[in-house]
């Protein structure tokens, strides 16, 4: 037993076997110089490649929608006040007509478990399409790259600038494009701020230099986070910081539709009309890479489903373009399915899916219920802590309350008070207040009764506010009424 077993390095084995010429890393990423076969390739910057089709135009066009959206809906205003505004020094937070409360956080705990529910269900249907059409990274990332391609040139350009030595042309056309990057991140900033401070007001005051300290300060935070994320890590926040793509494949089966290339179709892969010729029973595959070239995140579809792809499609828009000139059928890279491309029949309704669809539908109706009967109206009843109570020489017992009084409906309502709960329970001061839209009122009330009703030191009686113009709009706040000890 003196013979060692053999070492062999299976990494460089697998790496020379499996990669053509043209290897994993170099159509991935562009380097000056070709990964050893003795050590893994390593990862630099990703050169994407523009591509049209039908996809892409689908994807831009909700990015052009979504980014409309976040910039634009600051600037416009439902009455006096932004139509979107988180006012945080008031504990205030409008969306369209209607007012929320801290203590109405709970709605924001609903929609946002709503959201998981149907994050969860698109991602059983459809995958990571929200990856490539809707996430916010993604849909700067493109935006990013648009001006890149844009200033610099297309990809091939872009490889030779940055392989030869540096010429004031190629560094002017740098200087341009990381301008337009933190311009474009300097006014995702100031419309993020926007939402919490009047965005009209902060645009005066930034150029004026009169901002706040920390308006400044939020601003500069997410002018560097836009520019770090989108103009530099890009891929990287996709791949290693979003938690998304690391358990979405808990929810995928085979019945979920993804990007996928058709291995039977298009193996073996033919060489290049340009640079070799095909052989007999070539597939449609001409091994042309520009699949790998249009991808955001580098990879190549064709080595199956990955987690780092997006969904984007770029991949499938490029493919159908080249097979458009080849004379081939459309679809070698497509949405599809594992079992559609076993030759099986895919099945939309399955167990999974019915159990995201039936909790999200039910969140839903719930969410839609409670807004339908919430009251717009807020009451806190605090007693008075200095005094518990007082007595009068008639016989008399008086218990003092502050009452907060808070108008969540957009029109200004008069409200009338009364009590109950003991007989002979009487009001003492105003028993009626107006109060505006959107208001908060404070004031100090006493309840008085009959020392000789009271049974116990403590009772409960109700303080009931009702709208004098809309009886639906109603509350009803139970308290205690304290008094001598009874013997």
């Amino acid at each position: 037993m003196t013979q060692r077993i053999p070492l062999h390095n299976l990494t460089a084995e697998a790496a020379v076997e499996h990669h053509s010429p043209s290897s994993h890393a170099s159509r991935h990423y562009a380097s000056s110089n070709p990964p050893s076969p003795n050590k893994p390739p390593t990862l630099g910057h990703i050169y994407v490649r523009e591509i049209g089709g039908f996809f892409q135009r689908i994807r831009r066009r909700s990015n052009w929608l979504l980014m409309a959206l976040y910039f634009g809906l600051p600037w416009f205003n439902w009455g006096d006040r932004p139509l979107v505004w988180f006012d945080l020094s008031a504990q205030e937070f409008h969306l369209f007509a209607a007012t929320f409360y801290p203590q109405d956080f709970i709605l924001l705990t609903w929609i946002l478990v709503l959201c998981a529910f149907g994050l969860f269900l698109i991602t059983v249907v459809a995958g990571r399409v929200w990856c490539g059409y809707s996430c916010p990274q993604s849909v700067w990332t493109f935006l990013f790259i648009w001006f890149e391609h844009r200033l610099e040139g297309p990809r091939h350009r872009r490889i030779r600038r940055d392989k030869a030595p540096r010429r004031l042309v190629t560094l002017w056309r740098k200087s341009l494009k990381h301008t337009a990057w933190l311009l474009i991140a300097l006014a995702t900033g100031i419309a993020f701020v926007g939402y919490f401070t009047p965005i009209r007001e902060l645009v005066v005051d930034v150029v004026s230099l009169t901002a706040h300290p920390w308006a400044l300060f939020w601003i500069g935070f997410f002018t560097v986070f836009t520019y770090l994320n989108a103009g530099w890590l890009r891929h990287q926040v996709c791949l290693h910081m979003c938690p998304y793509a690391r358990f979405q494949s808990a929810m995928f089966d085979a019945n979920t539709l993804i990007v996928s290339y058709d291995a039977v179709r298009g193996e073996p892969r033919r060489k290049h009309p340009q640079t070799g010729t095909e052989t007999s029973r070539a597939g449609d595959c001409i091994d042309c890479e520009l699949c790998v070239q249009v991808c955001p995140t580098g990879i190549d579809i064709r080595d199956g489903l990955q987690y780092e792809c997006i969904s984007c499609a770029a991949c499938i828009d490029a493919c159908d373009s080249v097979m458009t000139r080849i004379d081939k059928p459309l679809g070698l890279i497509r949405y599809t399915t594992e079992r559609a491309l076993e030759g099986q029949l895919t099945r939309f309704w399955r167990p999974q899916l019915l159990v995201y669809a039936v909790a999200l539908l039910s969140m839903v109706v719930l969410l839609v219920d409670f807004l339908n009967t919430r009251v717009p109206i807020d009451v806190d009843v605090v007693r008075d802590r200095q005094t518990l109570f007082e007595s009068t020489a008639e016989g008399r017992i008086i218990n003092y309350y502050n009452l907060t009084l808070r108008n969540q409906d957009s029109q200004t309502h008069r409200y009338a008070l009364s009590v109950s709960g003991l007989p002979g329970l009487r009001l003492q001061g105003m028993d009626t207040i107006e109060v505006g839209a959107n208001e908060t009122r404070s004031l100090r009330v006493a309840l008085t009764a009959d020392a000789a009703d009271l049974t116990q030191p403590s009772h409960p009686v109700e303080l009931r506010f009702i709208a004098l113009g809309d009886p639906s709009i109603i509350s009803a706040n139970e308290t205690r009424f304290l008094g001598p000890m009874v013997k």
